[in-house]
């Protein structure tokens, strides 16, 4: 029974945590720092954590902190339940009953933002139960996200709500996932770029030699994606699609864009389209949110947002009016 006791004493959120940093960092020293501990602090925790599990966490013959294979499952399996408490604590932080008092949601950042706070001001001047003046109690709270990030912040509780998410991620329950609508790509470089002369579909070939664009997932768990890189191709990582957008504009790189954002760029010559040798991309994107499984039900702020997005016309908007009103 000590023994068991001793488990559930060591297996704590904190101790998961320190797992998962060193990890992430790669060395006790790097992990030290961002935990804001001396690295002998760290190491004694993590020899309390192997005595208490009796196994080795760390290959000691490293000089990196390379895991056993016990400690990759506990680290795959610590991070799973760190996501579990996560969305746990924000779970319980919501109102028993009527418009919540806060909702948060992620908008991914192909999504055109200003139909989103197009939407933002409609929720605002709602008049709940018939009051005469005064919206929803209910504070928004927006982030932006890119690619696996927008999934991680809906599963690990830290949004209700995540607008523009693939559905190729997996589903660890408790997810309502539909269809916001599909968003093609188009391959651009700026007028002057060594690319924009050349005649026919480019290949990885021709590619390869070029340097590409590319937006940072902002997944920190979860496994980060990248698409359309080629091996040894040279990379300029920005923040946003906005920003990859000027990277293109100002000849830095070249790289895929949604359609919608590079139009009036190419309709006005400042970028230019060219054909690849691979197959067109485009992105099947969704929203979704975590359904509740108490009598409670959905919150009232989030009955409305999904309200609004069963309107095709605002999907669509969503994915194409970068630069507009919603008509």
């Amino acid at each position: 029974m000590k023994r068991m006791n001793d488990r559930h004493l060591a297996l704590t959120p904190d101790a998961l945590v320190m797992m998962d940093t060193i990890a992430r960092t790669g060395s006790f020293a790097a992990a030290a720092r961002e935990l804001g501990k001396v690295p002998s602090a760290l190491t004694y925790s993590v020899r309390q954590l192997e005595e208490a599990l009796d196994v080795l966490l760390f290959d000691r013959s490293s000089r990196q902190a390379q895991l056993t294979a016990a400690g990759n499952e506990l680290l795959q399996e610590g991070r799973r339940l760190l996501q579990e408490i996560d969305a746990v604590a924000n779970r319980v932080r919501r109102v028993a009953c009527g418009w919540e008092t806060q909702l948060a949601i992620s908008v991914e950042d192909i999504v055109a933002m200003p139909i989103v706070f197009e939407l933002v001001q409609a929720f605002c001047e709602v008049r709940p139960d018939g009051a005469a003046a005064g919206g929803p109690a209910t504070r928004l709270r927006l982030r932006s996200d890119v690619l696996t990030g927008t999934w991680e912040a809906l599963v690990t509780g830290q949004v209700d709500l995540a607008i523009g998410v693939s559905s190729l991620h997996e589903n660890p329950g408790g997810i309502e996932l539909r269809p916001l609508g599909e968003l093609p790509f188009v391959f651009c470089v700026a007028p002057h770029h060594a690319l924009a002369g050349i005649e026919g579909p480019l290949t990885d070939a021709e590619l390869v030699h070029h340097r590409a664009v590319a937006v940072a997932d902002t997944a920190q768990r979860l496994a980060p994606q990248t698409w359309n890189l080629l091996p040894g191709q040279d990379v300029l990582t920005v923040p946003s699609m906005r920003t990859k957008l000027e990277a293109l504009l100002r000849n830095l790189g070249c790289g895929f864009i949604p359609e919608p954002l590079a139009r009036p760029h190419l309709e006005a010559g400042h970028l230019v389209r060219k054909e690849t040798a691979r197959a067109a991309v485009s992105a099947t994107m969704h929203y979704a949110w975590r359904a509740e499984r108490s009598a409670i039900g959905l919150g009232k702020a989030l009955q409305w947002w999904l309200a609004q997005l069963e309107s095709p016309q605002t999907r669509r908007a969503l994915l194409e009016r970068h630069a507009g009103p919603l008509a």
